[in-house]
């Protein structure tokens, strides 16, 4: 007897949260075949994560579902430092928009989930299975066979071309891999209290760095307030949610806390680990799976949502054929570093607010006071600039060293984007004009017109496309000038004439998820597409 063919995937992913859903929406369009499995039975509906970043936005707009995410956010979320007397010694209060979005965004963790998990059924070929477990998984080398459980007990198997764990922290997926989970876990805890019907209503977030009790409150949309207290090391989790607990903590931020309607509380250690590897044969982590990081700068999440926009369009190229699977070695390599860069800004933001040594708070208070007084170092707080951006100096990049210098080489930086005019006259964010597609960004002058026939057929082979920046004003003349397939958008902010001035270049060629592969002037285009075309391991 012939045993039946197993149930055939191109990508199967372990957890149903943001990191793996968020990949699913992205390679779903792709008509993929992928298959979503998760333990619980549902979705997971109390709030977790309450920090969203401009770079997340970005991607949740190039999968379609920025304006449905919106009305759970709210936009430009300041956060202020507070000493034990109420003082503000510093402000994180950014309201540039590089990227299109601002920078800091309060969200409601469960209500993006819906709106990810929603945006699903937009593919047919999307599948997602709740109360599912992955009880274990062989790469068979050209495969990966995968062992599920269901919630009735019933086991089946199936296999994927390859397989992504993002099933958080606990990870199954990393443990069977056997990849060690280095860093720390830090012995402080802190209680996180989530309340309806806001009793505090002030606006942004507050840190209260006070060495007797450091705190935490944040606004949160929908009249939810979030407040987070550090645990004395004595005080045991059932000691500080019981109602008598919850009352003396709340006591000191609410003047009546027996009415406040909690929505739920929790002890939570915070935690700095870092997967040795973000891959093993066909299988890679994501997400809490491989990087886990304490919630000082809200960037556990926005990671996670990272790494996803990193994978999903190179296995979209791997499985559709058009580049090799050399092209996947480029993940860790593009993201480890900046996940652990990101664990320790975290865990020294950590180590600087909330110090439980009067001495060493006074200390901190006192210097703060000292260089809020110098300008430049004020702003370099208030507006974000010691967040570390992701830079690749490998993996899919063109890089020959020609750059003006090191920080005017835009070559694995994640590229702006500003609003530009059509030539309909709509005013778009800069990726809705391109599509989610690798692109050539020119200022003026059109580079295809300098392409010859290998570099014509690499860039439709790439499905690129050609948008050509001038001054708004310029729209009216038409683009006589350029080639039929090559789209001119206006720069209605003039953000892009200054971009290309500061980074001295004419040209830049765009991956799909929108850094920075390559600049170059219009007539070394051709060169410089053949060296992307090893870079991406076309075959």
């Amino acid at each position: 007897m012939v045993d039946a063919p197993k149930p055939q995937y191109d990508l199967a992913i372990i957890g149903a949260g943001p990191v793996g859903m968020t990949i699913a929406n992205l390679v779903g369009p792709a008509g993929l075949k992928v298959l979503i499995l998760e333990q619980l039975d549902r979705l997971i509906d109390y709030p977790r994560g309450v920090g969203m970043d401009d770079e997340c936005l970005r991607v949740f707009q190039a999968i379609g579902l920025a304006e449905k995410v919106l009305p759970h956010t709210t936009p430009h979320q300041w956060m202020d430092f507070h000493t034990a007397k109420g003082q503000a010694f510093a402000s994180i209060r950014p309201q540039v928009e590089m990227f299109g979005w601002p920078k800091r965004n309060a969200f409601i963790q469960p209500l993006i989930d819906r709106v990810l998990f929603d945006g699903l059924s937009r593919f047919d070929n999307v599948e997602v299975r709740f109360g599912h477990e992955m009880t274990r998984f062989i790469d068979r080398g050209d495969r990966v066979e995968v062992f599920v459980r269901g919630s009735e007990g019933a086991e089946a198997s199936f296999e994927a071309a390859y397989l992504i764990g993002s099933d958080g922290g606990r990870s199954a997926t990393r443990k069977a891999l056997d990849i060690p989970f280095e860093g720390q876990t830090d012995s402080t805890r802190w209680l996180v209290v989530d309340i309806e019907k806001d009793p505090v209503g002030v606006p942004n977030s507050i840190l209260v760095c006070d060495p007797l009790r450091p705190y935490v409150t944040i606004a949160l949309p929908h009249g939810i307030r979030r407040l987070e207290f550090m645990v004395k090391p004595d005080e045991t989790e059932e000691e500080v949610c019981s109602a008598e607990g919850l009352n003396r903590l709340l006591s000191g931020v609410l003047p009546n806390p027996a009415a406040a309607r909690i929505i739920r509380s929790r002890v939570y250690t915070h935690h700095a680990r870092l997967a040795r590897s973000f891959r093993k044969g066909r299988v890679f982590l994501a997400g809490d799976a491989a990087h886990l990081m304490p919630v000082w700068q809200g960037q556990g999440f926005n990671s996670g949502i990272r790494d996803a926009n990193n994978l999903a369009w190179k296995l979209v190229a791997v499985l559709r054929g058009s580049s090799g699977p050399a092209l996947l070695e480029s993940y860790e390599a593009e993201r480890r570093d900046h996940a652990r860069a990101m664990i320790s800004l975290s865990t020294m933001v950590g180590r600087i607010f909330s110090p439980t040594n009067r001495l060493l708070a006074a200390a901190r208070d006192i210097g703060f006071g000292i260089l809020n007084r110098i300008p430049p170092v004020r702003d370099y707080v208030v507006q974000m600039r010691f967040k570390p951006m992701p830079r690749y100096t490998e993996g899919v990049i063109v890089n020959d060293g020609s750059a003006k210098g090191k920080d005017k080489d835009a070559t694995g930086r994640l590229f702006i984007q500003p609003r530009v005019r059509r030539t309909d006259g709509s005013v778009v964010r800069l990726d809705d004009a391109i599509g989610n597609c690798f692109a050539i960004i020119a200022w003026s002058s059109d580079p295809t017109l300098y392409m010859d026939e290998e570099a014509r057929r690499l860039w439709s082979r790439l499905d690129g496309r050609t948008l050509v920046i001038r001054p708004e004003v310029e729209l009216g003349l038409g683009a006589s000038d350029i080639e039929p397939g090559a789209v001119l958008v206006g720069d209605t902010t003039l953000a892009l004439k200054d971009w290309f001035a500061a980074a001295q270049t004419a040209v830049v060629i765009l991956r799909p998820d929108r850094f920075v592969a390559a600049t170059c002037r219009p007539q070394e285009i051709s060169g410089v597409l053949g060296k992307l075309g090893q870079s991406l391991c076309l075959p």
